[in-house]
Parts: structure tokens; sequence; C-alpha cells
């Protein structure tokens, strides 16, 4: 909510939404303590996803615009609608037992409900979303009214317009299917606990931290960035709002550090971005992933671990040799010091440790680990504050505030996904998809990954984290897996590509943000966020042929692919900087990025034993040739002298 707009804490539309938003958090806090239950009330998911989604689509109405501007006064159109989508979803919360009863008849009462839903739900992503997603949900829906006149493979079973809406908006099986369900029992109680946390102060003391760690070596100011967003950006759920909140502080210290605008925009984007990627929490959509995958939690951040390690291994190299190359030092003047950071705000370890241990040592659940989590804040933030700041019953409510009206977009996204959903599985469009894709790139794996990566890239379109991976997971992962790879590999395959659309141009959303705000020009920030973030486009190719890097595999082979990608990962890094003690030549970069991918472990391509030992062998050789000339280069100088 941007301080320049019509937006006033006082306006009318934001005290009715924040009553509303209010009202969604309690709900999911209930809920998950299975309140209804314990005073013996018997209450179907659904009946709670119909709430919540009453509760969205109010809100969405009541304080965005057309536009999607945030409102200063209600209008008559607006409210009607905000009032038709309240009433009929909450009526559909207390009856929906009887109206699922009694579905197969197609009473009115569904037609009225998915008609509300599917078009309420689609208003709400034009004005919030974006008109991108606005037009692919569009297709499918007009797809399934004339499924049975498409040619070709894609030929499907039609519905009438009454079946449409009766299905998409009301059935179990479209709407208010698992990612609506995970979205809002899961992921909103994900987004509360980041919230508490930063409004506790924790969002300075991982600054701070970050600082105090990084900010002494050379390029101190670029490292700072990159600690510090990792950290937030696997919480938020976002890595716009992670550019946002992170980049203020860090893209100004890149830019008085040395770093060009450019470069500090870039390295902020690229940052942010990894924090999706970054177990424990992936922006919660590991959560989403293990729904999907029918695995554990546990599952689905082991695999994630080491691929986002050499994520930001590459990231911190290539930031480490820019300011080596450029004459970039540590941060100037006072730098804050490790144990006195510690010191001050220690306490905001403890939450994290009570969510890895509820999660992975006592087996709690992904929403009672949360909850427990974001109790711990709660006390450790009313007992000791962070430099003077501490938490008060005025920013607990502003955090159950800011966390329902964060929520509304994903809730609108989610619901739409499940539009998509229904119509993939009772059109039959799903199998013919998977079938059509598999046919035209046949056995071919590397069209068919890299067609699925472009796919991912344009249906990423800077959603939130969980938006674009239910989204693809829906539309590209089947494909994938059916061809035969990994389940696993084949959905953090669609994860990592959905949020590269962060990063590439022309959608590069969190590198437009980032832009933004280091004043560059958005295009080059983007492009650069694709030289300095090269390694997320490789990494899918290696753990997607290589499960070792997911950790399926023995401990031996797993240490020796690591082994491979880490020096394959700087060798391409050096060539790409051209950095290496001194200045390379565009012969020697060429050669360094050439062996270095000649030394990753992709089976397909270069997982042969003797091919990886012999561009090992020759990596080392022209690192130690550089090292011994660069030293004999200073010698004789020396010796000139």
């Amino acid at each position: 909510m941007s301080s320049d707009s019509r937006f006033t804490k006082q306006s009318l539309p934001y005290k009715m939404a924040a009553v509303l938003a209010i009202t969604m958090c309690i709900a999911c806090i209930l809920w998950n303590i299975e309140a209804p239950t314990r005073l013996g009330f018997a209450v179907l998911t659904e009946q709670y996803m119909s709430f919540q989604l009453g509760l969205s689509i109010t809100i969405a109405f009541i304080l965005f615009d057309k536009n999607g501007t945030i409102k200063s006064r209600l209008n008559v159109p607006d409210l009607i609608l905000a009032t038709v989508g309240f009433v009929v979803l909450m009526y559909a919360a207390l009856d929906f037992s009887d109206l699922l009863r009694n579905q197969s008849y197609r009473p009115p009462a569904i037609t009225v409900i998915g008609t509300v839903v599917v078009v309420l739900v689609m208003e709400g992503i034009r004005r919030i979303v974006g008109k991108a997603l606005f037009i692919i949900v569009s297709f499918f829906l007009i797809y399934a009214l004339f499924a049975d006149k498409v040619p070709g493979a894609l030929i499907g079973k039609a519905l009438s317009p009454v079946r449409l809406v009766q299905y998409a908006g009301f059935d179990p099986s479209a709407v208010f299917s698992s990612p609506l369900a995970v979205g809002t029992t899961i992921v909103l109680l994900f987004v509360l606990f980041g919230g508490l946390l930063f409004a506790a102060g924790g969002g300075a003391f991982f600054t701070d931290l970050a600082m105090a760690a990084t900010g002494r070596s050379r390029g101190g100011s670029a490292k700072i960035s990159i600690v510090a967003s990792a950290l937030f950006g696997s919480i938020s759920g976002s890595a716009v709002s992670n550019v946002v909140t992170t980049g203020v502080v860090t893209i100004p210290l890149m830019q008085k550090g040395g770093f060009s605008k450019t470069d500090a925009g870039a390295i902020e984007a690229i940052a942010s971005t990894g924090g999706q990627l970054t177990p424990p929490i992936m922006g919660a959509a590991a959560f989403l992933m293990a729904e999907y995958l029918n695995v554990s939690y546990m599952a689905v951040a082991a695999a994630a671990i080491l691929p986002a390690i050499f994520y930001y291994f590459s990231v911190f190299l290539q930031v480490d040799l820019i300011a080596a190359r450029d004459n970039i030092t540590m941060v100037k003047g006072d730098t804050l010091n490790t144990r006195e950071v510690l010191k001050k705000g220690w306490h905001f370890v403890i939450p994290f440790v009570v969510l890895l241990v509820a999660l992975f040592w006592l087996d709690y659940n992904p929403q009672e680990s949360a909850l427990l989590a974001s109790l711990v804040i709660i006390l450790v933030g009313y007992l000791r504050g962070y430099c003077g700041n501490y938490l008060s019953i005025k920013k607990l409510t502003d955090v159950f505030i800011q966390t329902g009206i964060s929520m509304v977009n994903l809730i609108l996204i989610l619901a739409a996904a499940g539009f998509i959903i229904g119509i993939l599985n009772i059109t039959g469009l799903g199998f013919a998809l998977t079938l059509m894709l598999v046919n035209v790139v046949g056995d071919h794996l590397i069209l068919l990954l890299l067609t699925s990566a472009l796919i991912c890239i344009f249906l990423g379109m800077g959603m939130p984290t969980s938006g674009v991976y239910v989204l693809l997971a829906t539309l590209v992962a089947p494909s994938l897996v059916e061809s035969g790879i990994n389940p696993m590999a084949a959905h953090m395959f669609i994860l990592y590509f959905g949020m590269m659309s962060m990063l590439t141009p022309p959608v590069a959303i969190a590198a437009f943000a980032a832009a933004t705000i280091a004043k560059s020009d958005a295009i080059s920030t983007g492009w650069a966020s694709m030289r300095i973030g090269w390694a997320a486009y490789v990494i899918p190719l290696i753990f997607i042929t290589t499960p070792t890097i997911l950790l399926d595999g023995s401990a031996l082979q797993i240490f020796i692919d690591i082994i491979k990608t880490t020096i394959g990962l700087a060798s391409i890094c050096i060539g790409i900087v051209g950095y290496l003690e001194s200045h390379l030549k565009y012969k020697l970069r060429i050669l360094f990025i050439t062996l270095g991918a000649g030394c990753f472990p992709i089976g397909m391509i270069t997982n042969n034993y003797w091919t990886n030992v012999n561009t090992l062998f020759c990596i080392i050789s022209l690192t130690l040739a550089v090292f011994l000339i660069k030293t004999g280069r200073k010698t004789k100088n020396n010796r000139r002298k």
C-alpha cells in the first residue's frame, strides 16, 4: 500500500477491509486448533474455504477499484458486488453439506453460487493480479464451452454454461480443491508468522546480522543484501515484497559501496527471488508441493537444500569477483559487530528453533508448527524488543490486518487455479495436453525441458510463489512426470523456472521493482539479473537428470556430484565475471565457461566419469596457471621497483 495513493487508514474502505482481514486470520487460527470440533460442531473443509473465499472477495471489491488501486471511498457498484459475494459465499459456507448432497440434481442454488464465484473471482483477478492471468483462466473457461469443437488432439468434452459454473464455481474438485485448502489453512499462517517476526523487529535484526557478518569483506554491501534477502525471502512468500522490504536498505547501501545502479538492483532481485527456493519454508510453496506429491514436508525441504546452496554460492562468488574486479572494498563507516547484534536480538532465533523442532523433531504438521512459532514470537516480542522495537497490541492488530489483506490476491489466484484444475479434469484437457507435449518432443528430453522451462517462465507472470507453483503443477508438471522424470525433480524444476519469471525480461517483476528503487533502467536490470543469476537456469537441468543433487542416492555419489557441481559453478562464474586475480581475456573466459559446463553432472550430456575427471583436471590446471602467471608478474614488477 503505497503512501502516495489516496488510501488512508481512516477511510471507510480500509476500516471495513481491516475487520474482514482480522476475521480471516482469527478464523484460520480457530480452524487449525480444531475449535469447531472441540465445541461439538461438524464443519466441512469446504465450508471453511467458502467462508475465507467470501471474505477475500468482499475485501477485493471494498478496497480495490476497477484499476486495482486502493480506494479512499466506497462506490455503489463495488459495494453491491462485495455484498453479493459475501452473502452468497456465507450461505454456501452454512449450507454446503446439503448443497453437496443434492449436487447431482443440479439445484438452482448451486448455479447461483457457481456463477457468483466464477464472475467475482475473475473480476478480482483482473483487478488485483493482472490481465495476464485473467486471460489465461478465461481461455480455459471458454475452452470448456467449446471443447468438442476443438480440432486435433485437444478435443474434449464440452460443458453447457450452467454445468460449467456449477462445476468450476462449486465442486470440491475445482474451486474448493487442495490448492485453496492449503492456501487458507497453511500459507496464511506462515504469512502471519513472517508478519509477526518483522513487526517485532526481526527484519532489522536479520539485516543488521547480515551487515555484521559480511560488511567487512570486499563487496560487503552486496553480500549483506544476499544474506538478508535470503533470510527474509524464505518467509515472505513473494519475491517482489521481499525486494521492496529489504531493497530500500540494501540497494542504496550497494550503490554507496561502489556497485553500479544496474548491478545493485539485479543483486537484490536475485537474492530476494532465491529466498523463495530456500528451505525451510520456500515462500510456503514447500507445503503445496508436499500436498501435490503426497510426501512429507521434510522430504521436500531436504530435496531443496543443495539446489538452494548452489544458487547462493554462485551469486556470492560472482559478487566477490565483481568487487575484486571493480575495486569495491568493505562497507565504509561504522560496521556492526556480530556479537553485539546477537546479544541484542538472540531471542529471534528462538521462534525458528521452535519451528524447525516442531516440523522435523516433534513431527507436527506445518500449521501446528507455524502456530506454535507465532505464539513464541508474540511472547518474545512483548518481553524483549530489538533496538527499542517491541510488539504491542496495536502492532499485533496491524499484522493481522496486513496478513489478511495480503492474502486476498493469493486466495483469488488459488481459486482461479481451481477453475483450471477442474476444467482439465472434466474435459479431459489435462491428459490431452500432457500427451500432446510428450508426442511433440518425442524422446528428446532436452527439448521437453527447454519447452517446459519457457512455458514456466511465461506463466509465472510475477505472481506470488504459491500461486506460481499451483498453476505450473497443474499445467506443466504432469507432462514431465509422464515422460519418466522423477516427480520430485519435475516439481522442483517447475518451481525454479516459475520463479525465474521474476528475473527474466519482459516480465521480470522482481527486477523491475528493484530497478525502481535503484533508479536504473528496468530492462537493463532484468538482463543483469539473468547474467548474475544464471545458475538458476542451469541447476534444474542438473537435478532433473542427476537425482543425487536432490539427496536421492548413495552418500558417496552425492558427495562426488556436489564436488563436480561446485567446481563447475565456480569455473563459469569466473568466466562470466572475467576476473581471477586479474582481468581475463575473452578466450580465457570462454575456456572457463566451457570447462565449467563440461564439469556438471548432467546425465544426458556430461555425466561420464572420464569426461568429468578430465574437465576437473583442466579447470584446476587452468586456475593454477592463471595464479602462477599473476604471481610471476607481481614478482617481476617488485624486482623492477
